[in-house]
């Protein structure tokens, strides 16, 4: 949780019904694993750009407006996805939350998650609310951010709890840098914070970012704008090496 302790001090427009999920249209994810694995590396990149654009600035939510502040000319769209508890460290997903009365389009993301979550059967995704701890909340931050194409994901902490939030802003992808040597520290990040295969999670990953992947065994190469990614596995799929 170091990484996210600091990321994290604190710790889009709304969604419409018909956006389409990125990548849903592909092999269904049956497992959080393949979930984290198809979506984790592009996400946590993501959040580098999130954390220049907002600096050590404190947040504030707008639920009428659907909106998340971070001073007065930094304010975004947000989806809500859910809250944690912490005195019961318990996870309630948005749609499930009935007593708040957030309003139906600031939960589109929350509820194609749970429908997605119902036909793959994953319970991560369908149970209304379980036992979880904070490495979840970023699970499932990382997930909408990836599925979504959202530019970020962000854990409010309000003092009794957090919810988290995906953000759709231009002015966080504008800003994005296509830094080559990113993911030589953002991918030892995700693998050390998640299980997963780690071969796949690359794969994912720098398809993502736009490089061409060749595999070989247990060897992966990528190239991009005459950059290349060069990677070795072993036969349990665990990275073992990883240059640029």
């Amino acid at each position: 949780m170091g990484f996210f302790n600091k990321l994290f001090k604190q710790e889009n427009n709304p969604v419409g019904t018909g956006e389409k999920l990125s990548k849903i249209d592909l092999e269904p994810c049956k497992t959080e694993q393949e979930l984290i694995q198809r979506f984790g590396g592009i996400a946590l990149d993501k959040q580098s750009d999130l954390s220049e654009v907002i600096g050590s600035n404190n947040w504030n939510v707008d639920m009428t407006k659907g909106e998340i502040s971070f001073g007065t000319n930094l304010v975004f769209p947000i989806q809500v996805l859910g809250t944690f508890s912490h005195s019961s460290e318990t996870w309630l997903w948005a749609w499930a939350n009935t007593e708040s009365g957030l309003p139906e389009s600031i939960i589109q993301q929350a509820l194609q998650l749970k429908k997605y979550g119902e036909e793959n059967e994953i319970p991560l995704l369908s149970n209304s609310e379980f036992d979880a701890s904070k490495d979840d909340l970023h699970l499932i931050g990382l997930i909408a951010s990836g599925m979504f194409n959202s530019s970020a994901y962000y854990v409010a902490d309000y003092g009794q709890g957090a919810m988290v939030v995906t953000i759709k802003s231009d002015t966080i992808d504008k800003i994005r840098k296509e830094d080559h040597h990113r993911v030589l520290t953002t991918f030892p990040q995700l693998i050390s914070l998640f299980e997963m295969n780690h071969q796949v999670a690359l794969t994912n990953y720098l398809n993502a970012k736009g490089y061409h992947v060749a595999e070989n065994g247990n060897h992966l190469s990528a190239e991009r704008d005459g950059n290349r990614i060069v990677a070795e596995f072993d036969e349990q799929f665990r990275l073992t090496k990883l240059n640029g």
